[in-house]
C-alpha cells in the first residue's frame, strides 16, 4: 500500500520532468529570438514612418503580438509547470518512511527503558481511551503500536538495526509514476488505463501525422500552396510587362481563397472609380473594358483592386471588413511575389537558364507595393528610366512637387541625390515649399537608401581561361552603403503596414537573348550566418587551390572583416557554353527601394576546348527543371501578351552600350560596378 502510494505521489514529478524537457530549451529558443529580433529591427525615423504606427511599440501592440498561439500555449504550460511544482513541494511533506525511532521521539540506539518511556508519554496523548479524536486513533494504532513493537521485539529490532527494516532483508521493488486509479485494473479503472495507453501511444501520433502530411501536401517549404506554385509555373512567359506580372501573381491560390461577400459590392464599385486609371483599360471602349474587368472571377477583380488601392495609397477609403482582406493580402505579397520570382529564373531551357525580363519586371512590381508607388509612375520620363517613381518614395513627395523642383533642372533622381544637403534643403524649402522638418525626412530617408558596389569575376578554378564545356565559378562581392553608415535596416515603407527585410536578388544574364545564367537572393540583415558561409566557401576553395594553413586562415580573417564592413559573398557555378565571345550583365535588384538597382556589364570569351576530357562537375540536365508541386506543361499556351514589349526593358542602345563597355581578360571574366540600373559600368581590354 505504501509503496503504491509513493508510486502514485512520484506521479506529478514525472510529469513535471517530461514537460520540462522540451518546454525549457524551446523557451530559451524563443527568448533568443526575440532578442535577436529586437537587436536588428532598425526602421526609418522620419516622422511618416513614426506616425504610421508600424513601429509603435504601445502596451496594446506588444500585447496583440505577443498574443500568439505559439506564445500563449508556452504561458499556459509554464502556468501547469508552476503548479506541478507547487503541489511536489506539499505532498513531499505528507510521504513518510517508516522510522521507529524518529516516530517514537528517540535517537537511533535508544535502550529499552528510553523506549518503554517514550511509549507510554505517547500512550497517554494519543491512546483511545485518553483521546477520543479518530485522527489520534489511527496514528496510535498505524504509526506508535508498530514503532513500539519493532523495536521492543528482540528480532525485530535486530532486523532493523541491520537491514533498516523491522521484517529484515528487503527485495528489491519497482513501480510505475501514474496514479493509483490507474494502476488498479480491474473494473472501469482497467478501460481508462487502456484508453490512455491507446490514446498516446497510437492516436496522438497518428492524428499528428496526418495533419502533419494534410499540411505538406497542400503547402510548400515556404508556407505557399503548391497549387500556387503550379499556376505561376503555368501562366510565366518569357517576356511580361509589370503589368502582366500582375495578371500572373494575382491567380495565387491563397488569394483565391480570400471571401467575397455580397456586402463588398459597393465598396469595391467605389474603389474601382479611384483606380480606374491605373488599370490598362482603353479609354476608347470604356464601357466594354469595364464590363470585361468585372466579368473576371470575383476573387481576380478584388485582389486587384486591393493591391491598387495600395499602389494609388486608397486604402483609406475601404471599409472595415475590406481593410482586413487588405491587410491579409500585403502579408501574404512578399513570399508569393519570391515565389513568383523564383518561377521566372528556374531554368526553361536546356542550358539551364531562366528568364530575364519577367524576373525584373517582378522585382519592379515588389518595389511599388512596398513604397505603395503606381506602375504608371515608373514609365520613363525626363530622361529618366523610372520616371517620377523614386521621388514617390520620398516622404511628403507627390507629383505636383516633381514638377516644381524639374524647373530647377532636377528631372531625375539622380539629380537630387548628387546635391549637396544645403542645395536640398533649399531646393525644397524655397521651391517645393516644404518645412524644415519634413525637408528633414527626406534628408533621413536618403541618407537610408542603400547604394550598392559589385566585384565579381568568372573563371575556371585551377585552370587558364575559359573552354567550352568547363564548369565556371563565378565570385561575386556585393558591397552595401548608406549615408547613416548603417548596414542592415528595414526599409522605408510607411504605407506597407508590415516589418518587410530589405532583400536583394544578384543575376547573371544574357539581356540580349533574354537569359538568366546564375541567380541568387542575398540578405544583409543576417551578418553571422553571411559570416559563416563566406568563411566556409573561402577556407574550401584556398583548400582546393593547395593553399598552406597561415594563408587559409589569412584569408578568412580577411573575409570575415569584409563581410563585416558590409559585404556579402554570392558564388555559383555554371557550364560554360560553346565557343564564342558572350556579352553578360550582372543585375543587382533590390525588392524593397525603387532606383537602387544596378547592372554591372562583362564579357566572357570561351575558348575551344584544347584539354582532353571534361573535367568533373554539375552538367546541365537537359530540359527545364520544376519547381517542388510544379509539373511542367507539355503545350505551351499562347497568350495574347507574349509578345508585349515591357517598357521597363532594354532597348537596343543599351545593349550596345553593354557591347561597348565589356570587359575580356584572356577568357577569366571580371567586372566592377556601382550605377543604377539606366547605366553601366566597367573597362574595356583587347582580345587576344
Amino acid at each position: 500500500m505504501a509503496a503504491s502510494e509513493e508510486n502514485s505521489a512520484l506521479f506529478p514529478i514525472f510529469i513535471l520532468s517530461i514537460m520540462a524537457l522540451p518546454l525549457v530549451p524551446y523557451t530559451m529558443l524563443q527568448l533568443c529570438r526575440a532578442a535577436s529580433k529586437k537587436a536588428k529591427s532598425t526602421h526609418c525615423q522620419c516622422s511618416v514612418c513614426l506616425s504610421s504606427g508600424k513601429y509603435r511599440k504601445s502596451i496594446f501592440k506588444r500585447i496583440s503580438n505577443f498574443s500568439t498561439w505559439s506564445n500563449l500555449t508556452l504561458v499556459l504550460l509554464w502556468v501547469v509547470m508552476v503548479v506541478l511544482v507547487y503541489y511536489i513541494k506539499h505532498i513531499s511533506h505528507e510521504i513518510q518512511v517508516f522510522e521507529p525511532f524518529s516516530i517514537l521521539g528517540l535517537e537511533p540506539g535508544a535502550s529499552d527503558s528510553e523506549i518503554r518511556k517514550s511509549y507510554r508519554r505517547l500512550s497517554i496523548q494519543y491512546h483511545p481511551d485518553k483521546n477520543p479524536d479518530p485522527e489520534a486513533h489511527n496514528y496510535f494504532v498505524e504509526f506508535i503500536s508498530k514503532a513500539y513493537q519493532a523495536l521492543t521485539d528482540p528480532i525485530a529490532r535486530e532486523n532493523f538495526e541491520k537491514y533498516g527494516h523491522p521484517d529484515g532483508r528487503q527485495g528489491f521493488q519497482m513501480g510505475i509514476a501514474l496514479p493509483q486509479f490507474l494502476l488498479n485494473i480491474d473494473g472501469a479503472s482497467g478501460g481508462i488505463l487502456l484508453l490512455g495507453i491507446v490514446g498516446v501511444c497510437i492516436l496522438l501520433p497518428l492524428i499528428m501525422a496526418v495533419i502533419y502530411l494534410s499540411r505538406s501536401s497542400k503547402y510548400s517549404g515556404n508556407y505557399v500552396m503548391h497549387h500556387t506554385l503550379s499556376t505561376y509555373y503555368y501562366f510565366m512567359k518569357p517576356s511580361l510587362a509589370p503589368s502582366k506580372v500582375m495578371d500572373v501573381f494575382i491567380k495565387a491560390a491563397e488569394y483565391m481563397e480570400i471571401p467575397v461577400r455580397r456586402s463588398d459590392g459597393e465598396p469595391l464599385q467605389k474603389l474601382f472609380m479611384l483606380v480606374r486609371s491605373e488599370l490598362n483599360l482603353d479609354l476608347k471602349n470604356i464601357k466594354q473594358e469595364q464590363a470585361k474587368f468585372w466579368k473576371q472571377h470575383p476573387a481576380l477583380v478584388k485582389t486587384e483592386l486591393l493591391i491598387q488601392a495600395q499602389l494609388t495609397r486608397e486604402s483609406g477609403s475601404l471599409s472595415p471588413a475590406l481593410l482586413r482582406d487588405f491587410r491579409r493580402m500585403l502579408d501574404l505579397a512578399p513570399r508569393l511575389l519570391e515565389e513568383l520570382m523564383k518561377m521566372a529564373i528556374i531554368p526553361h531551357n536546356p542550358q539551364g537558364h531562366g528568364w530575364l525580363r519577367p524576373a525584373i519586371g517582378v522585382v519592379e512590381l515588389s518595389q511599388s507595393i512596398v513604397q505603395a508607388v503606381p506602375l504608371s509612375a515608373r514609365k520613363a520620363s525626363g530622361g529618366s528610366s523610372e520616371g517620377i517613381a523614386p521621388f514617390l518614395q520620398l516622404p511628403h513627395f507627390s507629383e505636383a512637387v516633381v514638377k516644381k523642383i524639374a524647373r530647377k533642372k532636377v528631372r531625375t533622381f539622380q539629380d537630387l541625390q548628387d546635391m549637396t544637403m544645403q542645395e536640398r534643403a533649399e531646393l525644397l524649402t524655397q521651391v517645393a515649399g516644404f518645412s524644415s522638418a519634413e525637408s528633414q525626412d527626406v534628408e533621413t530617408v536618403l541618407e537610408m537608401m542603400p547604394s550598392i558596389t559589385i566585384d565579381i569575376t568568372c573563371e575556371t578554378e585551377g585552370e587558364e581561361g575559359i573552354q567550352e564545356g568547363d564548369i565556371v565559378t563565378m565570385h561575386a562581392w556585393i558591397t552595401l552603403k548608406r549615408g547613416n553608415g548603417m548596414i542592415g535596416a528595414l526599409p522605408h515603407a510607411p504605407y506597407f503596414p508590415f516589418h518587410k527585410d530589405e532583400n536583394f536578388w544578384l543575376l547573371l544574364a544574357d539581356s540580349v537573348s533574354n537569359d538568366v545564367w546564375l541567380s541568387q537572393k542575398v540578405n544583409f540583415m543576417d551578418e553571422a550566418a553571411a559570416i559563416t558561409a563566406a568563411s566556409k566557401a573561402i577556407q574550401e576553395a584556398k583548400e582546393g587551390s593547395g593553399a598552406s594553413l597561415k594563408e587559409i586562415s589569412s584569408a578568412v580573417k580577411e573575409t570575415v572583416e569584409k563581410v563585416k564592413s558590409g559585404s556579402r559573398l554570392v558564388m555559383g557555378k555554371f557550364q560554360a557554353p560553346a565557343e564564342g565571345n558572350y556579352n553578360l550583365t550582372s543585375y543587382c535588384l533590390c525588392d524593397s527601394w525603387i532606383g537602387c538597382d544596378i547592372k554591372t556589364s562583362l564579357k566572357v570569351k570561351v575558348l575551344k576546348r584544347s584539354r582532353a576530357g571534361t573535367r568533373g562537375g554539375a552538367v546541365v540536365e537537359e530540359g527545364p527543371s520544376v519547381e517542388d508541386g510544379v509539373e511542367e506543361e507539355e503545350e505551351e499556351i499562347e497568350e495574347e501578351y507574349d509578345d508585349y514589349e515591357s517598357e521597363y526593358s532594354e532597348d537596343e542602345e543599351d545593349v550596345k552600350d553593354v557591347k561597348s563597355k565589356a570587359v575580356v581578360a584572356n577568357g577569366n571574366a571580371h567586372g566592377k560596378g556601382n550605377s543604377s540600373s539606366s547605366d553601366s559600368s566597367g573597362t574595356e581590354e583587347e582580345d587576344e
